[in-house]
């Protein structure tokens, strides 16, 4: 069982998480150079600052069996979307999954086709579920 996070991801925590779930457990040298070929290059000494701290507050795990220490991450990201959605829904649309999905879908560029047909479908679902 995972245990939860004692607070959310920073944005500079949430470029490593995504890395983390997009290559698996690595290596502080090898999630660095992943972020090396991104929009939020940081030098090594700052990933293991990072994954250090992120490691406290419950956002990744380490094996510390071999040299160099492996991480990955705490919770799948459907998790993590889940936790900071529920607290985004409650700080700014003051509890209201509608406001937040009006204001969603009211952005600019509008949702496509296909993007509205998973929603409909999404929303029948949900119907039939109650």
């Amino acid at each position: 069982m995972t245990r939860r996070p004692s607070s959310k991801p920073t944005e500079a925590e949430l470029a490593i998480l995504n890395v983390l779930w997009l290559v698996g457990p690595k290596p502080v040298r090898d999630v660095n150079e992943t972020l090396q070929t991104g929009n939020a290059a940081t030098g090594y000494t700052t990933t293991l600052k990072l994954l250090q701290v992120m490691h406290v507050k419950g956002l990744v795990i380490r094996d510390e069996t071999e040299r160099a220490h492996v991480y990955a991450a705490a919770m799948p990201k459907a998790q993590v979307e889940q936790l900071m959605l529920g607290d985004l829904v409650s700080r700014l649309f003051g509890g209201s999954s509608q406001r937040l999905v009006m204001q969603a879908l009211g952005q600019t560029p509008p949702a496509s086709r296909g993007e509205l047909d998973e929603i409909r479908a999404m929303l029948n679902q949900m119907e039939r579920d109650l």
